[in-house]
């Protein structure tokens, strides 16, 4: 059964792209090459080239689940890093291999039907943007995008073009998600008001990192240049660990901002998409974060430039038609988690790091339900009131195969055409789950802002400025430390602390560029 739209006022999700084209009507969109509206493939085969592919990133996963449907062949392969992906090469020989994802669209564009993209975060939106260009259908890992700007512009492609899109959270293909918002319209927790997350990531080095000064040679099977794609330009760090290097490759980057979007980034669309879809959030209006120092005592040293290693942020929805008041969603990671709740049973692995190392809980006038991260194990509780879910009638088609469905969805949906079959996380809701996590990413960045010191000592006798000291002040590098930050959708800014719109938008190093913008 499709799933019925629901109004939510100005925040909802069927606004979304009205908004985005508000926001986006500086640009004008010029295809050079479009398929036209229904495209189908030309065969039961769907015949896809990947951008990204190493072994242990989801590039090597995600093509492998796409050949197991039995109804996609991996065309092409395409990799800046030839020893990472070379086993990749070798598990699929008659793919083609190439190094510049834009020559393989030049040269072969009319040789595939559609693009998986799994790259660092920073050339997700250059790369779909593109893709969509030639009219291909597109998958994406998540986080959709870098910045907000351009979750935003590839909602707008994806419409454009008329292209099936889906964003790699697979728990939006789920049961879980689908069952507990059955529960809620039902009304078995009653009213919900406050959502707890949580992630035990990062399992990367993150927080209080300095780039190091000395370089290295990058090695020669690796093409820097492209991996860095549009951030700003930087010689290949050095990279003995133990004396004070960094290892970027080929994980870590994601605790950098020029290259990743940190913990949120990572896990937020498998753990806060399920708490938008129950409750049907729209934009994010406010938000607000903490962090833990990056080192020992009151005055460590920050750096901006890296993502911090632990945070607490709390994002506020206003109110739907299925919330009486203010839906506040807080977000916590690297350790922090909220209160065991009551009802879990004794024996129940609340982290439950087999299950993605997180999750969420629901907090209701009646009652509590929660679920682990991909919104597995969904349950009411104590567990005893699951017998009441026996008889809520099933509202919500569910994916066939459940959250691994997700990517057997896509094939499907691609063969079908655009328009013919829905995906669970189509880029017009995934873009509105990417902007919300984003938007959280800002009062993070916001927090570790470097602020000049006062530039003149005060005059002999004068007390000192309360933000002085030797590196301007406690409050002076953490600015937005305590502050109520608010995001008005529409214009797509912060209205009260300016220092982080800078994010919202990044420039890009030439000749990168976003396509059709």
């Amino acid at each position: 059964m499709k799933e019925k739209e629901t109004k939510t006022g100005a925040t909802s999700r069927r606004s979304f792209v009205k908004q985005s084209a508000v926001a986006a009507a500086a640009f004008t969109i010029v295809p050079r090459f479009v398929l036209g509206k229904g495209y189908r493939a030309p065969s039961d085969t769907l015949y896809i080239a990947t951008i990204g592919c190493g072994v242990g990133g989801k590039g090597h996963d995600d093509t492998a689940k796409f050949t197991a449907t039995g109804k996609a062949k991996i065309a092409f392969l395409c990799d800046v890093d030839s020893v990472y992906a070379g086993p990749t090469f070798k598990t699929y020989p008659d793919a083609k291999v190439y190094v510049d994802y834009r020559e393989l669209f030049d040269k072969e564009h009319k040789n595939f039907d559609a693009v998986s993209v799994s790259t660092p975060d920073n050339s997700h939106a250059l790369i779909a943007s593109a893709v969509m260009q030639l009219g291909k259908h597109i998958w994406v890992q998540k986080p959709l995008t870098h910045d907000i700007y351009e979750a935003r512009v590839l909602a707008i492609l994806a419409k454009k073009y008329k292209v099936v899109s889906q964003m790699g959270n697979q728990g939006s293909s789920a049961d879980g998600v689908r069952s507990m918002r059955e529960w809620y319209e039902a009304g078995l927790i009653g009213d919900v008001q406050t959502v707890y997350t949580w992630t035990n990531r990062p399992v990367w080095p993150q927080g209080g990192l300095k780039w190091p000064e000395k370089t290295s040679p990058a090695p020669a099977t690796l093409d820097w240049n492209l991996w860095q794609g549009p951030a700003k330009e930087k010689q290949y760090p050095y990279d003995n660990v133990k004396d004070g290097g960094i290892k970027l490759l080929p994980f870590n980057w994601r605790g950098w901002w020029d290259y990743g979007t940190g913990v949120i980034g990572d896990m937020g669309a498998h753990i806060l998409e399920a708490p938008m879809t129950v409750l049907n959030l729209g934009h994010v209006t406010e938000v607000q974060s903490s962090q833990g120092n990056p080192g020992q005592g009151f005055n460590s040293e920050a750096f901006p430039d890296t993502c911090p290693a632990s945070s607490y942020t709390v994002l506020t929805f206003p109110k739907t038609e299925r919330s009486a008041g203010n839906i506040k969603v807080h977000w916590m990671d690297g350790g922090l988690m909220p209160p065991r709740p009551e009802g879990l049973e004794p024996t129940d692995q609340f982290l439950n790091t087999a299950g993605g190392g997180g999750g969420m809980i629901f907090v209701g006038t009646k009652g509590t339900m929660m679920a682990d991260c991909y919104a597995g194990r969904a349950r009411l509780l104590p567990v005893s009131r699951m017998e009441e879910t026996i008889n809520i009638p099933q509202k919500y088609a569910r994916v066939k195969g459940g959250q691994e469905g997700h990517y057997g969805q896509w094939v499907e949906a691609c063969l079908a055409g655009y328009g013919k079959m829905e995906t669970s996380s189509p880029f017009e809701k995934a873009a509105l789950v990417t902007e919300n996590m984003l938007v959280a990413n800002l009062a993070i960045r916001g927090y570790n802002i470097p602020k000049a010191p006062v530039s003149a000592p005060p005059a002999t006798g004068a007390a000192a400025p309360a933000t002085g000291g030797r590196r301007g002040g406690f409050g002076a590098r953490y600015p937005a430390r305590g502050l109520n930050l608010f995001w008005d959708a529409a214009a797509m800014k912060i209205t009260n602390f300016d220092e982080v719109n800078q994010f919202v938008k990044r420039e890009y190093r030439d000749p990168f560029k976003l396509s059709g913008v």
